[in-house]
């Protein structure tokens, strides 16, 4: 009779033990607009595309501060065959540092000496060669004229490789490594400028 009671009351107590059975918590729910977006802040590219890296040269890593511009960088990014940049990142131009641009340009058409397109060195060496790195056709430019500038602490700027471009039926530009800077409303973001004029300079061809 004892053993019967002491069963029953064993039951009785461990009837409500369900209850207590540990359960997983529930995820928390989260409101999309706290959710962390991550910011893309330049062109997805692979090797194959474009030529290069999206590294700046040393002397320039320290003068700029990298910033997300989707609509910028969509201004500055060309198709194959097209020209402008291949592949890109928005800069903003550092207070207190000084970022000298450079830009050959066409002396018959004025308007072009702040046109979009500009270099971080100055241009040098053989004027096919320099076609060829920044994929300037010749009926865009015979790159008469040079101006160089200094760029406004704030201005911001798109730095990256060349796209591939087409000039002709017999003349086309490879993707090229070579940086490139574009400089949307150039007049504004530049000053200091000076002008310069090209001359010939012939040098002799040495065959090897």
């Amino acid at each position: 009779m004892l053993k019967n009671t002491i069963t029953g009351m064993l039951i009785l107590s461990c009837s409500g033990c369900v209850l207590l059975e540990k359960k997983d918590p529930l995820p928390p729910v989260i409101d999309p607009a706290d959710a962390e977006v991550p910011v893309l802040l330049s062109t997805p590219t692979s090797a194959a595309e474009c030529a290069g890296d999206m590294e700046l040269p040393v002397e320039f890593s320290r003068k700029f501060t990298a910033v997300s511009d989707p609509e910028l960088l969509a201004q500055s990014i060309g198709e194959a065959n097209e020209g402008k940049l291949c592949q890109g990142q928005v800069y903003v131009a550092k207070q207190n540092t000084q970022i000298m641009l450079f830009r050959a340009w066409n002396d018959t058409n004025p308007g072009s000496e702040f046109g979009d397109w500009w270099a971080l060195k100055s241009p040098r060496g053989q004027i096919a060669q320099y076609r060829r790195d920044y994929q300037i056709c010749y009926q865009w430019s015979p790159l008469d004229k040079m101006t160089l500038c200094s760029l406004k602490a704030g201005a911001k700027v798109v730095i990256g490789t060349g796209q591939s471009a087409t000039c002709s039926s017999y003349l086309a530009y490879p993707s090229s490594a070579k940086k490139q800077v574009y400089v949307a409303n150039a007049e504004a973001n530049l000053f200091d400028c000076n002008s310069y004029n090209a001359e010939f300079n012939w040098t002799p061809i040495i065959s090897n």
